[in-house]
């Protein structure tokens, strides 16, 4: 058991360093087309946005943004249901994804690297639900 901690603890700490390097000091990997700071507080406005000038855009560049926001917080979904002492529940580990990401867009929003964005937080949340879905899969629970 204890193993398994220490295993899921060093994964852990792996996926936050690679995701801390990503989000503030991998220039090419975030998108900024003006080079001005920008940031939107309106809920789905830049998903919406994207969706509509998929073609103009690129299709790859809409699911880099899209479905990468979802796919990067999918690991902190399932690793902290397995360091946790307690049981958590979606609910909470729903919660601990929404705090995350908000941190990180307050972070973006004051540093003024990357761009600020509640549609992240709104994507990197349901990437952490998501996340715990797969834990219960993996653990053999029915119930959520």
């Amino acid at each position: 058991m204890k193993k398994k901690y220490y295993l899921y603890s060093v994964l852990f700490a792996v996926y936050l360093a690679i995701l801390v390097y990503f989000l503030f000091f991998a220039e090419g990997f975030r998108e900024n087309m003006t080079g001005a700071y920008r940031y939107n507080f309106v809920p789905f406005r830049e998903i919406s946005r994207y969706i509509q000038y998929r073609k103009t855009i690129g299709y790859n560049r809409v699911f880099i943004n899209l479905v990468g926001n979802v796919i990067a917080f999918m690991p902190l979904g399932f690793f902290v249901p397995h360091l946790s002492k307690r049981r958590l529940s979606l609910p909470a580990v729903t919660l601990i994804g929404l705090e995350f990401s908000i941190l990180v867009e307050v972070i973006q929003l004051f540093t003024k690297v990357g761009c600020c964005d509640i549609d992240d937080v709104i994507l990197n949340t349901i990437g952490g639900m998501l996340g715990y879905v797969c834990f219960i899969i993996g653990k053999g629970r029915k119930k959520l």
